[in-house]
């Protein structure tokens, strides 16, 4: 890889770290106390390229490469956790499906809109109460043909962006036999009749980045939403996971970078014993700890995304980038709230929502333990 940034990439980072900065950063601890989405903000994404990072430009997208998409996913993420769970969830597991396995007629259809922000957002639905990590067996969510149309019954849980999304890409099982083909991917526009989205979840962190569960009553799409092919759900769904992963990795990385920063704000303010608390070995350290490990993070993030970009197999890079760069989030948001000492444990510091927000970075999209099963297999060649 060439550590070399291009001049685009490096304008493109600048132009979204300003933005960020005046319009995320700057309404995060509203975000977070008040639970509603930052809609003034995101409105304004849809012209600097952010609904659509990697939409072909024929669709009204961006067409960034992966690396560039994983810096503004990292500078959302040093902005506010919410909004950038949000809008990673939006490009990566919702619009990534239908960009790689959409028609042509699906992706004219809801690709333009959704990457412009004339629209609202997109999810992906793929949790249910018996299946987070055991998709294969676990998912009872039905679609059966019935005429010129999918009938789709179940329930899902944990889909962020529901309430503020115009269409999800669901997951469903399409041939009771079982099997790796039995499941098959359909978009399902969220105003069909028998769709009902409940509350949200009443969560640790990341408030302002709706969750909900959704169930699916007899809800009739046509049989033209099936994404990609009939039984290749699974396998599609494990390729959009790769590339989420890559995100949240990115995101962790914000987070992290934010929460270095107010530590190291903090230890130059703060006076113990007659003296900055910065010039205590033990800050220092946590400090130097800190750096290191998210400058370290940043790269294997950058790399997945450099293979993926290059359209190399990147499924282990991803799961590494993941895996390292949310456990070091959360430890350098963790010793954050440390170096604040008791300050830090109070809300009026940003640290404290960081680390609250943090700690489902190590969960989403494949909690540390499934990345390691990923990891292993591909370096056991299981």
């Amino acid at each position: 890889m060439n550590f070399e940034f291009t001049a685009e990439q490096r304008q493109f980072r600048d132009l979204v770290h300003d933005f960020v900065a005046r319009e995320v950063k700057s309404r995060a601890r509203e975000t977070d106390e008040t639970g509603e989405f930052n809609w003034p903000a995101v409105k304004k994404m849809g012209p600097l390229g952010l609904l659509g990072l990697e939409v072909p430009e024929e669709y009204g997208g961006a067409a960034v490469d992966g690396v560039s998409a994983a810096m503004a996913i990292e500078e959302l993420g040093w902005g506010c956790g919410s909004t950038a769970l949000a809008i990673s969830a939006h490009n990566g597991l919702a619009l990534g499906p239908i960009v790689k396995f959409g028609t042509e007629e699906q992706k004219r259809q809801w690709l333009p809109r959704l990457a412009s922000g004339e629209g609202k957002l997109a999810c992906l639905g793929l949790t249910e109460p018996g299946a987070g990590s055991d998709l294969q067996g676990g998912v009872r969510t039905a679609a059966v043909k019935e005429g010129d149309s999918w009938i789709v019954d179940g329930n899902k849980m944990w889909l962020t962006n529901a309430s503020i999304s115009e269409v999800m890409v669901v997951l469903c099982r399409t041939d009771r036999a079982g099997g790796s083909r039995s499941l098959s991917q359909v978009i399902v526009p969220t105003d069909t009749p028998g769709i009902t989205i409940g509350p949200p979840e009443k969560k640790m962190g990341l408030k302002g980045s709706p969750t909900h569960a959704v169930t699916f009553e007899e809800v009739r799409v046509p049989l033209e939403n099936l994404l990609g092919e009939e039984g290749r759900g699974l396998q599609q769904t494990l390729a959009t996971l790769d590339n989420g992963r890559i995100g949240i990795g990115a995101l962790a990385v914000g987070l992290a970078q934010a929460a270095y920063e107010e530590a190291v704000k903090y230890a130059k303010q703060r006076e113990t014993f007659g003296q900055p608390i910065a010039h205590h070995q033990a800050i220092q350290w946590m400090l130097a700890d800190a750096a290191t490990e998210i400058q370290a993070a940043r790269w294997m993030v950058y790399w997945a995304a450099w293979l993926k970009g290059l359209s190399r197999p990147f499924t282990k890079e991803a799961a590494m980038a993941k895996l390292f760069a949310t456990e070091v989030s959360e430890r350098v948001c963790r010793n954050a709230i440390q170096v604040h000492g008791g300050y830090g444990y109070s809300r009026e510091f940003p640290v404290e929502r960081m680390y609250r927000d943090t700690r489902l970075m190590t969960i989403g999209e494949g909690t540390s333990e499934i990345q390691r099963l990923v990891i292993a297999r591909h370096i056991l060649e299981l």
